[in-house]
């Protein structure tokens, strides 16, 4: 697969500056969008032609993306080489990606939060504004992540519906609330 189609080259281009907004190297999302959209299984070589990079910047791209756990090694009968394909099932790719920043990003902010808040508490002069600030910050992120594991154990198929009837959601919410 060394030629992309018109609309294949804008995803791609396109995913790569997505990452980079993300926090994600450019090489490294450029290479998940080429194996998303790839109908087969492609090896370092063809992902290194096909965007013209170095081959080495598809080697530390693909071993990041097996990282997160969104590209696996494939083998083939008759090649000797690693073949890498990406996630088809775009639900289950970003509950991997969520999952991943969640441990990578959030646990650690979570974690800190509740040693700076043990730590004003047990000074000898609590600072009462940044203890208030700290918990809010806190409770904030303990309650986002119990609704994130709350809405990570629903099926597929129920997250799907959900998403597809988001203006009914909101009108079920409202008419709980009393809105307009």
């Amino acid at each position: 697969m060394s030629k992309l189609s018109s609309a294949g080259e804008k995803f791609i281009l396109h995913w790569g500056e997505m990452g980079t907004r993300w926090g994600v190297n450019r090489s490294v999302a450029q290479v998940h969008a080429l194996l998303y959209v790839s109908p087969n299984p492609l090896h370092a070589e063809e992902i290194a032609d096909t965007l013209s990079v170095a081959r080495s910047n598809v080697s530390t791209s693909l071993r990041e993306l097996q990282g997160w756990g969104l590209v696996r090694v494939v083998h083939l009968l008759g090649d000797r080489r690693d073949h890498f394909e990406s996630m088809h099932d775009v639900w289950e790719m970003f509950h991997v990606i969520l999952d991943e920043r969640k441990r990578r990003e959030i646990d650690p902010t979570l974690q800190m939060l509740r040693s700076c808040v043990t730590e004003i508490q047990q000074g000898e002069k609590p600072d009462k504004h940044m203890q208030e600030r700290m918990t809010w910050m806190l409770e904030f992120f303990e309650g986002m992540t119990s609704l994130y594991a709350e809405a990570r154990r629903l099926p597929p198929h129920t997250l799907r519906a959900w998403v597809r009837g988001k203006g009914k959601v909101r009108r079920w919410i409202d008419s709980l609330l009393g809105s307009d």
